[in-house]
């Protein structure tokens, strides 16, 4: 068997990973500790997902291991070195919100535990296909800096507007106000990028949009689509925080993401930051999203609105993924708003 290494397992796209692997023949060893649930209480335990691996293949093996501790990961690749092909890190601490309440913990989680990853790599297993789940967030505000139209439900822009078919990896992630999370991804994003160009290490950065379905733990402080479904289903109201609710958002199915991972592992390339998400096909704002539950479940959805916006979100962001396109010709996305939400609908209301 081919052995891959996947960090956060229990996650939306480490799981989503994990059985996709699985499914191809590997034998993947899993690395989460669950610290969604100390960060976001029940709404975030994965503890189900972890169990749901075990149970689907003897091919899985989990260690719930600290990835900001760097000798019980050594353990790992000590014992299978160059048996690794596949790595995947996908552990992170994710929310905006939070990382505010303890920068350090966050730094220590997105920053220090991505260099624990990459230098083991280098060191045991530099031959392996390694790729990073970075995120939009490291642009900070500048994706505010474009000049928007409001329309009655979303911010837009022109369709003559350069950036009309998204953001792409040209744009200044330096000179704006990012969240304490987005500074510690950009570090993070920073050395996956220097792992590939001074090492030579098929090392991948995927700059993620939304990232969402049905598996994903969604809680208040993280989880877009996942904890509004929840939300409106559970208690019929939902908080809109800044820009009237109309801040737009592309979302790609952790499917779709996978696929594009694995074009990746299949032929490396050099030049390999990627802005990867839902771009124009599939992107929605949150009234919009508010307005498809409504209709779909023939409910009325209370709106709280809260006028101040999250420090550094973004009022409007479409992911340009023409970049990776032009590298992986064959790869389309799958999922568009409506299917993930139906699946997300349908997960909730079992």
């Amino acid at each position: 068997m081919t052995l891959a290494l996947v960090t956060g397992s229990s996650g939306l796209v480490g799981s989503e990973t994990a059985f996709f692997l699985i499914d191809r023949g590997f034998e993947v060893i899993g690395v989460d500790n669950n610290e969604r649930k100390n960060l976001f209480g029940i709404d975030g335990d994965t503890a189900r997902i972890t169990k749901k691996l075990i149970k689907h293949s003897r091919s899985y093996k989990h260690f719930s291991f600290d990835i900001t501790k760097k000798n019980d990961l050594e353990k790992i690749f000590k014992k299978n070195k160059n048996k690794i092909s596949f790595i995947l890190h996908s552990a992170a601490q994710p929310s905006h919100d939070w990382a505010k309440s303890n920068i350090i913990k966050d730094f220590k989680i997105n920053a220090i535990g991505t260099l624990n990853m990459l230098e083991l790599t280098r060191l045991y297993s530099p031959l392996a296909t390694f790729i990073f789940t970075s995120t939009n967030k490291v642009y900070g505000d500048n994706p505010n800096k474009l000049k928007f139209i409001e329309k009655k439900s979303r911010w837009e822009l022109k369709k003559t507007d350069k950036f009309y078919n998204g953001i792409d990896e040209n744009l200044s992630i330096d000179q704006c106000t990012h969240s304490f999370f987005g500074a510690s991804k950009v570090y993070a994003d920073l050395l996956s990028q220097e792992y590939n160009k001074n090492f030579g290490m098929n090392v991948a950065c995927f700059r993620a949009g939304c990232i969402t379905g049905p598996n994903h733990s969604g809680a208040k402080l993280h989880g877009f689509l996942s904890y509004l479904v929840k939300s409106c289903i559970k208690y019929k109201s939902y908080n809109l925080i800044g820009y009237k609710g109309k801040q737009v958002r592309d979302n790609i199915h952790s499917s779709d993401l996978v696929r594009a991972f694995w074009e990746y592992y299949k032929k490396p390339v050099k030049n390999s930051v990627f802005n990867i998400g839902g771009g124009r096909y599939s992107n929605c704002s949150i009234l919009e999203a508010i307005e498809y539950i409504e209709k779909k479940l023939q409910i009325k959805i209370k709106k709280k609105i809260i006028n101040k916006p999250r420090i550094g979100d973004h009022q409007w962001y479409i992911s340009d993924i023409r970049k990776f396109k032009k590298n992986y010709p064959n790869f389309g996305l799958k999922y568009n708003v409506p299917k993930i939400l139906d699946e997300i609908i349908e997960a909730e209301t079992e």
